[in-house]
C-alpha cells in the first residue's frame, strides 16, 4: 500500500476567490489587473450565454436524421460551449463589457477611498 506524504496542491484550485488576483494582489500592475478583469467578465458572459443555449436546446425536439443519443448530447453541449465562448469574445451581448466597466470603476474607487490599514 502506498501512502502520500506530500500532497500536491494546485494554486488555481487553492484560491477560493477568482477575483482575488484582481482586487489588489501584490505586484499587480494596472494593465495586468485590466486583463484579469476582462478575462473574468468574458468567462462570465460565456457562462451566461452557455446557459441560455442549453435552455433553448431543451425546447427543441430530437433530430430524426441523426437519432439523438448520449454521444450527440455530449458533442452538442461542447459545440454550444464553443459558440458561447466565441460570442463572449466578440462581445455579442455586451454583458461582459458592462461588467468590466463596473468592476474597473468599483476597484479604482475602492482603492482610492480605502482607509483600512494594509499589511
Amino acid at each position: 500500500m502506498t501512502t502520500i506524504t506530500n500532497p500536491v496542491i494546485f494554486p488555481e484550485v487553492a484560491t477560493s476567490n477568482p477575483l482575488g488576483k484582481v482586487s489588489g494582489g501584490t505586484g499587480d500592475t494596472p494593465g495586468n489587473q485590466n486583463a484579469e478583469i476582462k478575462k473574468t467578465t468574458q468567462d462570465f458572459e460565456a457562462l451566461f450565454i452557455g446557459m441560455m443555449l442549453k435552455s433553448m436546446r431543451s425546447t427543441v425536439g430530437t433530430d430524426s436524421l441523426t437519432g439523438g443519443g448520449h454521444g450527440e448530447e455530449v458533442y452538442r453541449s461542447l459545440l454550444d460551449q464553443e459558440y458561447a465562448q466565441e460570442a463572449a469574445r466578440g462581445g455579442v451581448l455586451g454583458l461582459g463589457r458592462g461588467l468590466e466597466e463596473q468592476l474597473g470603476w468599483h476597484i479604482g474607487h475602492s482603492e482610492a477611498n480605502d482607509t483600512r490599514t494594509k499589511p
